[in-house]
């Protein structure tokens, strides 16, 4: 029997119909099969270079799938390091070349398990959070490169920023594995806590040949300056606890120590101030009634009361750090965050990126024999100044403490300026936040307030009234490195001098006569001059006569009294 009609018209068509779909699927699929075999072929048999290639980012890689390196007990250790290194003896700049956008290009090494012969690590935490953030920021920076020829400065991904964790002879013994080492030229090393007990050495123990060093407590020893950096002690509570910024004024406590476990003779000392300036200062320790644990690391006591910590470091005006067992401490940054103007006592301490950050603006250094002093120098202190400091201590944590990245991209480009000086960031870039402003120009009133050192010159500067030349020209003074001191005289009776310096009233100055008016001016000055010259043998000066203002002849007062009636007339 034949199927009926109607069936049989719709019953052809669509087999063929379907028969072809299923064709057009099969053939795609094969070709998709074909190109990915082809791909992978090409992969495993295609020239090229893992070293060049991999991509240190641990959002592809994971480090438990990172390749395995047996370290060979005679493995070569690689020299203590050479504290005579400058850049122009242990850097090689020619790597660098130049580049239009004068920027230095960082290399990050894959990742690598290093183990004994026996298969234990090298270290005990492997790779840390804070380093798989320091360098994923570098990695995602304008600075890094996968191309290993074309880098200028190359870092590990062995992680050394805790020595506590590190086993040094086998830690130096895989750097020196480094395909690229050579003896640590243009390598870059991140440390925050160096030594150990009981000496706690002020920089990395680990021996590393040539590399530079990013290190968290630098001494004035350790330090080769122009080729270290002197990096701050990240605090991790940076990340998991949020200040909001505080205004700058007066604040609950004047002083406010925080720090745990102290040296007894410095404990002392700051129980003698607060008995002699009261609840002015507030002395806190660790918490003794608290179970030990992350909780009990974010509280402070004093005598039962229970603070939050670092909240409670906004409450006070000045925040002392003291020096531990090492000389950096992450209270420093602690406290910047906190917008308190730290008190910092620790002698020989490097401060951190002190090499473009001018630390008088933003901090008070004091030497450790002098903490009985604290509350009187600190009391000098005008309170505009402090408002400014207070500004400027939250503003420098901003820009250069508050994370892992903006630590290692600010030691990144301070490298950068020392190899491309032409085009490197000014003072006033580095040190400069855009809120703190005086009319045009920044405020440059911080100076010290402890003697320099050593010896130096004194400059005078006279002003009568403009704040803005006056702040250019302190700006550039204090660049010299021979000045110990800067004195402002202010000549305007009628107006007050900008807040800073302590100021000196002069009781018989008065604003009626100028100082050129006086007719003894020009035979007071004559003498002074004719002795000077007695006193130097000869006369150094010369007799100029120079007209300075172009646009005299258009004041309005008689022609007579014109020395050049006719300039300016053509």
């Amino acid at each position: 029997m034949y199927p009926s009609g109607k069936y049989s018209s719709r019953g052809p068509a669509l087999i063929p119909r379907m028969k072809t779909k299923h064709r057009i699927y099969y053939i795609t699929l094969f070709s998709v099969v074909l190109l990915g075999l082809i791909a992978t072929g090409m992969f495993q048999f295609w020239p090229h270079s893992i070293e060049s290639t991999a991509d240190w980012t641990l959002d592809k890689r994971s480090v438990h799938d990172a390749p395995l390196v047996r370290l060979p007990v005679s493995s070569p250790i690689p020299e203590r390091g050479d504290l005579s290194c400058r850049m122009h003896t242990c850097f090689d700049v020619y790597r660098c070349g130049y580049n239009p956008k004068n920027r230095i290009k960082v290399y990050i090494y894959p990742l690598q398990r290093f183990v004994d012969d026996l298969g234990v690590p090298i270290s005990s935490t492997g790779l840390s959070r804070e380093y798989n953030d320091l360098l994923s920021a570098i990695s995602d920076s304008d600075f890094y490169t996968d191309d290993v020829t074309r880098a200028c400065l190359f870092i590990p991904s062995i992680d050394v920023l805790n020595q506590n964790s590190l086993r040094i002879r086998e830690t130096a013994q895989a750097l020196a594995m480094l395909p690229r080492w050579d003896k640590g030229m243009n390598h870059l090393l991140f440390n925050m806590l160096p030594g150990g007990p009981p000496d706690y050495n002020t920089a990395l123990d680990v021996p590393r040949d040539r590399a530079l060093l990013a290190g968290g407590g630098f001494s004035t020893w350790t330090y080769r300056q122009g080729y270290d950096v002197s990096i701050p002690v990240y605090s991790p509570l940076s990340a998991d606890v949020e200040l909001p910024e505080r205004q700058p004024g007066p604040r609950r406590y004047f002083i406010l120590s925080s720090q745990t476990a102290i040296h007894r003779e410095y404990r002392a000392e700051l129980e003698r101030l607060k008995e002699e300036n009261g609840e002015a200062l507030l002395l806190l320790d660790k918490c003794s009634n608290l179970s030990q644990g992350a909780a009990s690391a974010r509280k402070r006591c004093y005598k039962g009361q229970v603070y939050d910590y670092p909240q409670i470091l906004q409450e006070s005006s000045f925040c002392v750090v003291l020096r531990g067992a090492r000389l950096g401490q992450a209270a420093l940054s602690d406290v910047l965050q906190a917008g308190c103007v730290p008190v910092i006592l620790a002698d020989s301490y490097i401060l951190p990126f002190s090499e473009v950050l001018d630390w008088k603006r933003a901090s008070v250094v004091i030497p450790e024999e002098k903490l009985s002093e604290m509350y009187t120098i600190l009391k000098s202190i005008p309170h505009r100044q402090v408002e400014e400091m207070q500004r400027q201590a939250r503003w420098f944590w901003e820009a250069y403490f508050s994370s892992m990245k903006a630590i290692g991209l600010t030691t990144l480009q301070i490298i950068n300026d020392r190899i491309y000086p032409y085009a490197a960031r000014t003072y006033e870039q580095w040190n400069n936040p855009p809120v703190v402003k005086w009319s045009s120009v920044n405020s440059p009133l911080f100076l010290p307030l402890i003697p320099p050192r050593a010896p130096g010159f004194t400059a005078v500067v006279l002003t009568y009234d403009r704040v803005e030349s006056l702040f250019r020209v302190i700006t550039e003074i204090s660049k010299v490195p021979s000045l110990a001191k800067l004195l402002v005289v202010w000549n305007n009776q009628n107006k007050s001098p900008p807040e800073g310096e302590k100021k000196f009233k002069c009781p018989e100055c008065t604003a009626i006569d100028g100082l050129s008016l006086d007719q003894t001016h020009m035979v007071e000055r004559s003498e002074c001059i004719n002795k000077f010259a007695s006193v130097f043998g000869t006369m150094p000066l010369k007799v100029v006569e120079h007209r300075a203002d172009p646009v005299l002849y258009k004041d309005d007062f008689p022609e007579k009294l014109k020395s050049f009636p006719n300039i300016g007339s053509l």
